[in-house]
């Protein structure tokens, strides 16, 4: 029988840019760990901000992210209607349909299955961003050592 674990979790306020939050993730949800095979699903519950997973070691990488996605979105667009809520709003919706609201991610042995270099993001675009909530639900057949 599958076993399912489901936790919420609030990650603090964040600048714009793109943070490594894996470690988060993991220590929110020690149940991974009596999970033989099975899957992460990780859900941000906001449109102007998102998750992907990318390099682990190198930051340039997160800002050379950055750079490259607001060149292609600018914040100084100048037919955007929906400013009400600043004019990095409505960038930053555009830039998180461009990422992920939620990734699955392989637990095999009671442990994320990411590659080496791999490393969940949150990609922040807002400059005065709030808190983020994620939904965790890890799910999949249990561990004989657990």
């Amino acid at each position: 029988m599958n076993k399912f674990f489901q936790k919420s979790l609030c990650l603090p306020k964040y600048s714009q840019g793109y943070h490594l939050i894996t470690d988060l993730i993991e220590a929110a949800l020690p149940e991974i760990a009596q999970i033989q095979i099975g899957f992460l699903q990780v859900f941000i519950q906001h449109t102007s901000a998102a998750l992907t997973i990318n390099e682990n070691a190198d930051p340039t990488v997160r800002r050379d992210f950055q750079t490259f996605v607001n060149e292609l979105i600018p914040e100084s667009y100048p037919r955007f209607i929906h400013t009400y809520e600043g004019l990095d709003d409505m960038p930053a919706h555009i830039k998180a349909s461009f990422f992920d609201s939620s990734l699955q991610i392989p637990i095999s042995g009671g442990k994320l299955n990411l590659g080496i270099w791999q490393g969940i993001y949150l990609c922040e675009f807002r400059r005065n961003a709030s808190s983020r909530n994620l939904i965790l639900t890890a799910f999949g057949t249990p561990r004989s050592d657990k």
